[in-house]
């Protein structure tokens, strides 16, 4: 991909550097290319959560405290509780 964007000189980029430098380098770009791919597919989870929880906002259920039934709640609102994860995680 590099020799697609810069031409020749992608050939060149280990030269002068050495081999745990050049898998430093290979790691950086690969972690770089692969966080890019999972934020898009959260990016898809949270809307298809969203796009759920709007459909099931009157869907109730049990909540549960410390594995007890407790305050009965939307279907919608668990799931908006992962998404408000979801962003909470993006942000950092």
């Amino acid at each position: 991909r590099l020799i697609a964007l810069i031409g020749d000189a992608g050939k060149r980029l280990h030269t002068g550097r050495s081999r745990n430098d050049q898998v430093a380098t290979d790691m950086r770009l690969y972690v770089r290319s692969a966080i890019d791919d999972l934020a898009m597919r959260i990016t898809a989870l949270r809307r298809a959560l969203l796009d759920l929880a709007e459909a099931h906002a009157a869907t109730v259920m049990p909540g549960f405290t410390h594995l007890q039934v407790a305050q009965p709640v939307t279907f919608g609102h668990h799931l908006m509780a992962y998404d408000a994860m979801l962003s909470r995680d993006a942000e950092r």
